[in-house]
C-alpha cells in the first residue's frame, strides 16, 4: 500500500513547528509523553493517558519512546489536511453566513446567540462565551470564518476526545 504523505504548506509547517517548540521544554527536538499531553490539552483535547500512549506508540516510528518533529507531523497533518474535513468549503461559507447576520465577516456573541435560539438551542451566558472563547483563535471577541471553519471541523474530529 504505497500511501502519499500528507502535503503540508510552509504556513502550516511553520505553525506547527512553533507549537511543537514551545511544548519542547528542554529542546532536545522531540517531546515526551508528558509534553505531548500538555501540547493536546493547549488544543483543547482532552486525552486520558492511555489516548497518549497509543498516540505516541502511532507516532513514535523509530521507536524511542519520544515523539520527533517529523514524527509529530505525521501524525496531525491528516486532521490539518481540508481533505479530512467533513464539510465543503462551500458548505462552511453557507453555515458561516447563516451566523453571520449582518455580513461584515464576523460572527459576533449576539448573532452566536440568536442564530442557535432560532436553531433551537438557547445558550446560557456561560455556554456562548465558551464557544466564543474556543473558537476565538486570535482574541478580538468575534469569530471569523477562518476560526469558524477551523472550531466546525475540530469539532467535528473531537468528539471521541471530549
Amino acid at each position: 500500500m504505497n500511501k502519499e504523505p500528507a502535503k503540508l504548506d510552509d504556513e502550516q509547517l511553520a505553525e506547527l513547528r512553533e507549537i511543537f517548540r514551545s511544548f519542547d521544554r528542554n529542546n532536545d527536538g522531540s517531546l515526551t509523553q508528558l509534553e505531548l499531553g500538555s501540547l493536546l490539552r493547549s488544543l483543547g483535547l482532552k486525552p486520558s493517558p492511555d489516548q497518549l500512549e497509543t498516540l505516541i506508540q502511532k507516532a513514535d516510528t523509530n521507536n524511542n519512546g519520544l515523539v520527533e518533529f517529523s514524527e509529530f507531523v505525521s501524525l496531525v497533518a491528516p486532521e490539518l489536511l481540508p481533505a479530512k474535513s467533513p464539510y465543503t468549503e462551500e458548505q462552511l461559507r453557507q453555515l458561516f453566513r447563516m451566523f453571520d447576520r449582518d455580513g461584515n465577516g464576523y460572527i459576533t456573541a449576539a448573532e452566536l446567540a440568536h442564530s442557535m435560539a432560532k436553531l433551537g438551542h438557547a445558550l446560557s451566558a456561560e455556554e456562548l462565551t465558551g464557544m466564543i472563547r474556543e473558537a476565538d483563535t486570535d482574541g478580538d471577541g468575534r469569530i471569523s470564518f477562518q476560526e469558524f471553519s477551523q472550531a466546525i471541523t475540530s469539532a467535528a474530529f473531537d468528539n471521541s476526545w471530549a
